[in-house]
Order: structure tokens, then sequence, then C-alpha cells
């Protein structure tokens, strides 16, 4: 049975939905193990939410060990369809300034080793990526970001590094070189692994410094980034409070059908195995 629609994916910092009424925890086992926490489920402004943090309560999973696969088919089972994750970034650009927001539009992938696939085992399935973001919910996020605050960037490209470690001075001009705009750790596999899930999915992108590269501002550093964050947190709260609730319940994007043309794999060489393990997935596509 379905508990939410709409989910929260909280990073650094947002390890609980404030206003929630009626909430409850729902504890998901997956094919994939278990996801980074219980899911709290609950209402806001009257919609039912599912709020999941990221990294665990506590803070206890790094970017490279959080159970990305585990989250997303977690969501996925108990009927989301919408993921907003909230991620805290560097900014690689002197117009971008900590405690801006931005909802990016492109990423570049320089994580390594995460899985970052459902497909394999017995099942292959390419899905495109060319937008990795869901445009109509990157609209939806623009839109009461505008009105609430006025640092808002409405594009960008965000660079996936692996971390935990930040960046060296050499990698962060490397990535301004390229004309990225903002750094991170945990964008990805999430985009990637939601679109393969067919959610449709967005990132509000909370900016906490400048990385290593500003002449004139000292390097990054976790109690700048937390400090920060402090500030950032409460304005994507409220972001949220006003965005989720006027979300269009039919979804009009082409995320919902992701997978109608991907699965290369023949029906008939789809093992039983993988059938089971990616029913929730695949639905009655293959009979």
């Amino acid at each position: 049975m379905a508990e939410a629609r709409i989910a929260v994916m909280g990073g650094s910092g947002l390890y609980r939905m404030e206003g929630l009424e009626r909430a409850r925890e729902v504890v998901v086992d997956t094919p994939f193990g278990a996801p980074s926490d219980a899911i709290t489920v609950g209402e806001l402004e009257g919609v039912e939410v599912a709020f999941l943090p990221r990294h665990g309560r506590g803070h206890k999973y790094n970017p490279s060990e959080v159970p990305t696969r585990a989250n997303i088919y977690a969501l996925k089972s108990i009927g989301v369809e919408r993921v907003i994750s909230i991620s805290a970034v560097g900014s690689l650009k002197e117009g971008i300034h900590p405690l801006d927001m931005m909802v990016p539009d492109q990423l570049i992938d320089r994580t390594m080793g995460r899985p970052s696939t459902f497909f394999q085992g017995g099942i292959v399935a390419h899905v495109g990526m060319a937008e990795p973001f869901c445009p109509d919910l990157r609209e939806a996020l623009i839109r009461w970001l505008q009105e609430t605050t006025e640092n808002v960037h409405s594009e960008g490209v965000y660079v996936v590094m692996e971390g935990p470690a930040f960046s060296t001075r050499a990698e962060s001009f490397l990535y301004r070189s390229w004309g990225a705009s903002v750094i991170g750790m945990t964008a990805l596999p999430e985009a990637r692994l939601a679109r393969e899930a067919e959610l449709c999915y967005a990132t509000l992108a909370c900016v906490t410094d400048f990385d290593v590269w500003h002449p004139d501002h000292a390097d990054v550093t976790v109690a700048e980034v937390i400090a920060n964050l402090q500030n950032n947190v409460a304005t994507a709260q409220g972001v949220l409070r006003r965005v989720l609730p006027r979300l269009d319940s039919v979804r009009e994007c082409e995320c919902a059908n992701a997978l109608d043309d991907a699965v290369i794999t023949a029906p008939e060489h789809i093992s039983p195995e993988a059938r089971e393990r990616l029913g929730l997935l695949l639905g009655d596509r293959f009979g």
C-alpha cells in the first residue's frame, strides 16, 4: 500500500523534517540491503511526505558508503513518485556565494566505484540521462525558491566528486575550467538510480563555501559548511513547505516512462532471479 508520493532526501545538516504531522516510521527491507535509516512519513501542509536522511541520523554514512540503491528502491516501494534531494555544495564560480541556493540542471560524474545501476546480474538497461533532473520538478522548485529568497540560481553544472576529503586546489581549478558551477558529493548515483526507478528527481543545492579556489576566501572546512548549512536548511524547509503541497498529482514529464525503451536484454534471457529482484521497477513489461 502506498505511503507517500513525494519524498525529501535530506543531506548534510538535514536529518529530520520539521513540521511533519502524524509522523510515523516505515522500516523497509530491499534486495539491495537496508536504506540509510527508517523512512519517516507524515503530513506537511496536508500532503503525505516521506523523509529519508541520506547519511542516516547522526551522519553515520560518508558519501561513498550511502546505500543509494536501497534508498531509491525503498522510496519506490512505498509509492514515491517524486524525490527532492537537499545537497550541500561548494561554489566554483565568482557569482555564486555561500548561502545562495541553486537548482542545477546538469551533472558531471567524478565518483569512483559506487554501485550506480539496478540493472546487472542477468538484465541490462540503458536509461537516457541527457537531462539528469526532472524538468517539471526543477521548474516547481525554482518558482517557489524565487518567492522565498533573492539569491537563487536556476541552472548550473554540479560536479559530483567521490569524497569524503575535499578537493585539491588543482582539482578545484580544473572543474572551474570545465565551466562547472558547484561541487558536491551526493547527487550521483542518486539521479541515475532515480531515473532507472522512473522517479522524478531534482536537487536543491545549498551553497556553503567557495571550495578551495578563491584567493580571497579561506579553504573550505567542516566548521564553515555546518555553520552555513544552518541558514540554508531553514531556507530549504521554507521552500519545501511551499512547493510540496502545490505539485500536480499527475506527472506529465518523461521520467515515469524512462524504462519503456531502456531494457536491452531479450525477455527470454532475463533470469528468474533478475525478474524477482527488479519486479518493482519492471512492472508488467515482461509478463
